[in-house]
Parts: C-alpha cells; structure tokens; sequence
C-alpha cells in the first residue's frame, strides 16, 4: 500500500501509483494492471479478422468446385457446415473481446475518475478559488467519459482493423505473389492518410473539449448565480452568454466534421478495389489463377472496407479520448503548495496560538497580509475587528492552513503549523464562515459531517447547545428534512445554527467564528451569544464580529487596518489608546 504525498492537502491510499510524466504514460500505467483483458480483447480481435477471412478462401473453393469438370456438388455442404461453424465460433469470441473492451473501459474510467476525484480534493483553496467549477466538473465528467469511449470503441476498433489490413496481405500470396501488391500498398498509403487525418484532427478535438469545457463554466455560473441572474433581471444577457458560448462549440465540432468528410481513404478503397479486382482478372485471364480464386481475392479486398468505415469514428473517438485525457492529466498535475505532512506533529491541542510576522499575498498580487503579531493563551476568546478589507478572514484562514503563510509564521502550541500535521490539525480546529455551506442531506447528516459516527441523541445535544433544535423539530421530518443543496431550503439564520452545531460536535480545541452570527435575527441573537459563550469556555475561539456583544466580553481584541495590525487589548484599553479601533466602535 503506498500514498501520495507530493504537494497534497489531502491524500486517500492508493492501490497503485500513476505515472504522470506524459499523457501516454499515464494512460498507460492506467491500463497496465489489467494488461491480461488487453490480451484477450487482441486475441479476440485476431481471430475475428482470421475467421472472417477465412470465409473468401472457402467461397473460393466452393467455386472451384462448382466450375470443375465434373462439378463437385458433395463438397458444398462440408464447406457450408465449415463456415457455418467458424461464424458461431467467431461470434462468441467476439462476445468475449467486446466484453472485454466494455469491462477494461469502465475499469478504466473508474480508476482515473477515483484518481482525478482525490486529486481535486487534495488541492488547495487558491486552487480552487482560480480554477471554474463548469470546467472542473467538464472535465470530471465528460472527458473521463470521453477515455471509455477511447477504449471502447475507439481502441478496440482500431486494433481491429489493424487485424483486418493484414489479413488481405498474408492470403492474397497463397493466391498468387503478385496479388499481394494492391493490398500492401493500400496499407501503406492508409497508414499515411490515418497519419495525416490524426495530425489535423488533434488540435481540433483540443478546442472541442476546451470549447465544451468553457460553455460549461458559463453555464455552472449562471446556475450557481441564478438568483442575482434573476433579481437584476439578466436572463436575456445570459442567454445571449451562453449562446456564444454553445456557437463556438457548435463551429468546433462542425470543423471536426468538415475534416472527417474529407477522410482521404474512403477514395484509396474504391481505387484498391478496382485495381484489385483488374489485376485479378488479367492473372485468370492469363491462366495463372482460377475463377475461385478471383472471387476468393475480391471478397478479401472488401475486407478492407472494415478499417476504412470504422476508422471515420474510431480515429476520431481516439483523437477525443486524448484530448480529454490531457485535460483531465493538466489539472491533476496543478501543484498546490500545501501538503499533507503525514509524518508531522499531531498531539492533543492545548490552543496556543501566535502569528509572527505573518506575510500574505494570493498568487501575485499586492499582499493582504502585512508583518502581522500577536500571541493567544489557551483558552482565550479573541475578537479581530476591523474595516471591510483589512485581511480578517484572511488571518482567520491561516490557522488551519487553508491558505499557507508567504512570509513568517503561524505556530500553534509553538509549533508552524506547516509541521504539523494536517489532518491532525484540522480536526482541532473548526471553522464556521459568513457563507454556510450545508449539504443536500439531511439536517443531522449535516450537523454530524465532521463526527460521522455521532449517535443520534450527540446530534441533538449539539442542535440544543446551538439553539437549532426547536427549529429542526417544528420540520415534518424533524432530523431527517433535507436541507436542499446549499441549504436553500432554511433561513440564513437557521443555516448559521445548524453549522454551529456542527462545530459544537466536534468537540475542537480552536474555535473560528467568521461573523458566523451575522444572520441572526434579534429576538435569537442573546441565546446564540449565550451558546457560543459557554462554547468558547475551556478552549480558544476566535472571533471575526462587528457585534458589540462579542467584542465586549473578548479577552483580547485585535484591530486590524489595511492587513497589517493597529492596536491589541482588552475594549476599555484600546477604546483610550487607540484611535483606528474608536472610529470602528463609533460606526458600530
């Protein structure tokens, strides 16, 4: 058993490990623990092309026999029993091989798509927050899918009719050596037509799959935005977004089409044929070979008509299959600076934290986060203030490593906490943020997500100590309503309890509040403020609030002004010394 752990927040194990050099050999490696169905669907395709050939050959010596002097009628029926028999026998295997290609495509598929998903969760939130969700779910869903169809039909037609060009090469020299010609030259001139149709039609298909990729993140927005589409009366605009969006997708694939109509060896068929069947009668003509073996030559030449058919589709699925491969491999391959750290420090938490020169900045851009310091004791309630923009949330983020510091550090009990490890680490800090995401599940689905073996009477006790409970019961379904996803389904204040009695479960060591009480409503607020109160006793909490109830009864409070930090104190001190956290207090 081994795991990932380059450049990894969050890591599963692995049954295997994955070469990420190149797009072929990852596909490869993909396709490596199931080489033996690769075997049998080759062998399947062998034989099939082997057994259909073999039908022209006994044709031809039934003909034979019809035209000798005498005619030799009696051998009719064995050759009908022979390939009345190597039909059936080819039809199973056929069974077996498509079998096999369907079995080694879904095989595949659920591999890189369990592959791609542990990837996705493993990526930082900078990641996230750069990357649309409409192309990650694209590439999630339709280009894996797109890697079946490459395997099934895509491969498994092109091995095939790989099968199928050679058979005509090998029997046309027991005919005669002469007639070996125009199949061997129609192979080599498909070759370079294949060679020329994959060359144009590769960067084609690139565009198709970023063209779909693209409509589809307009479309995830404008799902996601529905409301704010609909309050400002935008549907019109949007439509016409997505128009574009859809026309652009539309010209893709009608450009692949137009290269596709130009598939060059459906002419080299008509020309092999003809030639072919013209040097077969000059040789008869010429008393070299019989009448059977004309027919027996022109029935293996239309055997080349298999290839040329179904490589219009099969190429074309394969130059897909690539192409989505290479999306689906470009976004596991976007590092992330956080990592797991399996082998860090993961005691008990006692909720001593200190920023030291904290420096942050997203990406490029100008920093948020300026020579930032200041120290909490276990078990102290920390409220940070300040204006709209001064890096609160930010600060708040750092702690869990959400996002990682770009200078200085964080330690918590004294340690970075990019040494820690981070699974450990985030099990004793919980977070509750302005925007509450709750799960299309059921509310105490929801209120256990982070203690998923919680018995149903802790979940109770959770929703009570977050004033949830009367609420939840007043439900038809009481515990068991769906919440409907993103909680649309309740109230924002609701939303805020429910995700606060999901924090209480948890039972963390630090407590993040992220004005988590925004949407309370009055008449609600003083037993909120009584339940977060006895909540933050005992460990440390960390409130970001622009409530004067939370800032009053805080230990410490911390004033933050343009990301860096103006004042630290309890409320009577910095309502004398400092000016920045006055003029915040006035506007409150």
């Amino acid at each position: 058993m081994t795991t990932t752990t380059t450049h990894a927040e969050f890591t599963l194990p692995e049954r295997r490990k994955y070469n990420r050099s190149s797009t072929a050999r990852w596909l490869i490696s993909h396709f490596a623990p199931y080489w033996l169905i690769g075997v049998m669907v080759m062998l399947g395709a062998f034989s099939n092309a082997a057994l259909a050939a073999y039908v022209p050959v006994v044709l031809g010596q039934a003909f034979d026999a019809l035209l000798a002097s005498p005619p030799r009628v009696e051998l009719l029926l064995g050759f009908a029993i022979t390939i009345a028999v190597s039909q059936v026998i080819r039809g199973g295997l056929q069974l077996a091989r498509n079998f096999g290609a369907e079995w080694l495509g879904q095989l595949m598929e659920r591999d890189i798509r369990d592959e791609l998903y542990v990837s996705l969760l493993g990526k930082s939130m900078t990641f996230h927050n750069l990357q649309p969700v409409g192309d990650t779910m694209a590439r999630a869903t339709n280009d894996v899918r797109e890697i079946n169809f490459m395997l099934n039909p895509g491969f498994n037609l092109v091995i095939g009719s790989g099968y199928f060009l050679l058979v005509p090469i090998f029997l046309s020299i027991n005919i005669h050596p002469a007639l070996i010609w125009t199949p061997l030259l129609f192979t080599i001139a498909y070759s370079f037509a294949i060679w020329q149709y994959l060359s144009e039609l590769g960067p084609i298909t690139r565009k198709v799959r970023q063209s779909f990729g693209k409509m589809n993140t307009r479309l995830a927005e404008a799902l996601d935005g529905i409301e704010t589409v609909k309050g400002m009366a935008q549907e019109e605009g949007e439509i016409e977004r997505f128009d574009k969006n859809a026309h652009s997708f539309r010209d893709a694939y009608v450009h692949q089409g137009d290269v596709e109509a130009r598939f060059l060896p459906l002419l080299l068929l008509g020309l092999a044929s003809a030639g072919g069947l013209l040097h077969s009668l000059i040789l008869f003509r010429q008393g070299q070979i019989t009448l059977g073996d004309v027919i027996a030559y022109f029935t293996l030449l239309s055997l080349l008509g298999f290839p040329t058919f179904v490589s219009l589709f099969a190429y074309s699925q394969v130059s897909l299959g690539v192409a989505g491969a290479q999306r689906i491999l470009d976004l596991i391959n976007l590092e992330t600076d956080l990592d797991q750290n399996e082998s860090g420090y993961k005691e008990t938490m006692r909720g001593a934290i200190e920023f030291r020169n904290v420096g942050f900045a997203y990406e490029d851009d100008e920093p948020v986060l300026e020579e930032v310091s200041f120290s909490v004791e276990p078990g102290q309630t920390v409220a940070i203030v300040g204006q709209t923009g001064s890096g609160k949330t930010t600060l708040a983020k750092l702690v869990n490593r959400t996002y990682d510091v770009t200078s200085g550090q964080v330690l918590v009990d004294g340690v970075d906490v990019r040494e820690w490890q981070l699974q450990a680490l985030r099990r004793q800090v919980s977070s509750i943020e302005q925007d509450i995401f709750l799960f299309s599940r059921s509310l105490e689905q929801n209120i256990a997500f982070g203690q998923q073996n919680a018995d149903h009477d802790t979940v109770v006790e959770a929703a009570k100590a977050a004033q949830a409970h009367e609420f939840i019961e007043e439900f038809k379904d009481g515990y068991e309503t769906i919440s409907g996803e993103r909680g649309v389904t309740l109230s924002g204040g609701q939303r805020q309890r429910i995700a606060l009695a999901r924090a209480f479960l948890t039972n963390p060591h630090v407590l993040i509040l992220d004005d988590s009480t925004s949407a309370i409503d009055s008449a609600t607020e003083d037993k909120i403020q009584r339940a977060i109160y006895a909540a933050a006793q005992g460990r440390t909490t960390l409130i970001i609030t622009h409530r004067l109830s939370q800032i009053r009864w805080a230990d410490l409070i911390v004033v933050m002004r343009n990301g860096r930090v103006a004042a630290v104190g309890a409320h009577e001190d910095l309502l004398e010394t400092s000016e920045a956290y006055r003029r915040i207090f006035a506007d409150i």
